[in-house]
């Protein structure tokens, strides 16, 4: 009889709704491979996946006969040419836009206010993608205007996690949320949230924005639920939210 785990595998305490557990559990030993882990041992990816060794061993033989994995003559383990393909298909096929636009409208149809998503380009912000509020009277910002790193939520949010010093920028980065009113326009509050990509690396932020007088704090968690989807879109990892 096999023996019962301890611990809930990693891939357990996020399962695929609908999916089949054994291949969230293969799966999940992809995650053990890193930058600074590209050649993880049998034992270190058994301990990632919280799995035993005995079932490890076995799914890296499904995965290595997929070329999903290589074992090397040290007995370690690599990434197999199967992913270097994907991720050329994943490189020609691949449109930043189909992934942030829907999230963007979901999060404006929830709240009812404009919705946008920066990236830094130097000392400043770019908004790169955004969906107005239905409401008549909103901010005006548009697709491809450069803001200030130093004022507003998308801003703030950047800043923090380009290492800015102070109060706040400590506080966003414990938080991973910034709430501000008249911060960039007396008129105007927002909320930022950072998004993450590859390496757990910010690599945007998702801000709501809104005059003062609409400003509502059940407004926070969709904004920081935005973030997290896209983040996981973008193969990053969103921090728990408490």
């Amino acid at each position: 009889m096999p023996r019962k785990a301890a611990f809930p595998a990693l891939a357990d305490t996020n399962a695929a709704a609908g999916g089949i557990a054994t291949l969230d559990r293969a799966l999940s030993l992809l995650t053990a491979f890193s930058a600074e882990r590209p050649t993880p041992t049998l034992a270190e990816i058994a301990a990632h996946a919280q799995v035993y060794k005995s079932t490890v061993l076995r799914m890296l033989a499904s995965l290595e006969h997929a070329h999903l994995v290589y074992k090397r003559p040290d007995g370690r383990y690599s990434l197999g040419v199967e992913v270097e393909r994907l991720h050329q298909v994943y490189g020609a096929s691949f449109s930043l836009e189909t992934v942030v636009m829907p999230v963007l409208r979901a999060l404006v149809e929830k709240t009812r206010e404009s919705a946008a998503y920066y990236v830094r380009q130097g000392e400043q912000r770019l908004c790169l993608y955004r969906v107005d509020s239905p409401r008549p009277v909103r901010d005006h910002m548009r697709v491809g205007d450069l803001l200030p790193l130093t004022r507003g939520a998308g801003g703030r949010i950047l800043s923090a996690y380009a290492g800015g010093r102070g109060a706040m920028h400590k506080q966003i980065r414990r938080e991973h949320l910034v709430v501000l009113k008249g911060d960039r326009v007396p008129e105007l509050a927002g909320i930022g949230a950072p998004v993450f990509g590859p390496g757990d690396e910010v690599v945007g932020a998702i801000t709501l924005t809104m005059p003062n007088e609409r400003m509502d704090p059940k407004m926070i968690r969709p904004t920081q639920d935005a973030a997290r989807r896209l983040s996981e879109f973008l193969g990053g990892r969103f921090p728990p939210i408490a």
